[in-house]
């Protein structure tokens, strides 16, 4: 049975999602060592994180085996740190890819920003025409070619 949860209250999932994110979004040409490193330190700035406001991690669970996860994080790179909070991380598991998955995280992170009284989320993505089916609005495109969006939350 599909259900989202907050990664505070399903911490058994932090490792396997810290290490997703690092295989996604890290650098991958390093030793395994300073890869652990690196799920040893998205883990405690998860961790770190659970009562700030502009920071949430939401994840997809189908029983006990985790399909994907999602976020909302205050900065999201380099570019752009005058705006915030940002639309971040989401991501579907290669096998669950394709069957809807991701508008459940779309909409679990929407609501999930309703709640916390969030008005606008920002995001940047390499994808095309993929946002703009949740309501992303383009604003430009940043210096790393990544495309700028960002969403209005109705409260």
């Amino acid at each position: 049975m599909l259900k989202i949860y907050n990664i505070k209250d399903k911490q058994e999932y932090l490792r396997e999602v810290a290490m997703l994110t690092q295989l996604e979004w890290g650098k991958n040409n390093i030793s395994k060592e300073e890869f652990e490193n690196k799920v040893e330190k998205k883990i405690e700035k998860i961790k770190n994180s659970f009562e700030k406001k502009d920071y949430c991690k939401l994840v997809l669970l189908d029983d006990n085996y985790l399909v994907g996860f999602i976020s909302i994080f205050p900065t999201d790179g380099e570019e752009r740190k005058d705006l915030s909070p940002w639309y971040a991380t989401m991501y579907v598991k290669k096998e669950f890819r394709g069957k809807g998955y991701s508008k459940i995280l779309n909409s679990a992170i929407l609501e999930e920003a309703k709640n916390r009284k969030i008005k606008r989320l920002y995001l940047k993505t390499e994808l095309n025409n993929y946002y703009e089916k949740f309501g992303a609005k383009f604003i430009e495109v940043l210096s790393n070619g990544e495309k700028l969006y960002y969403i209005d939350i109705d409260i």
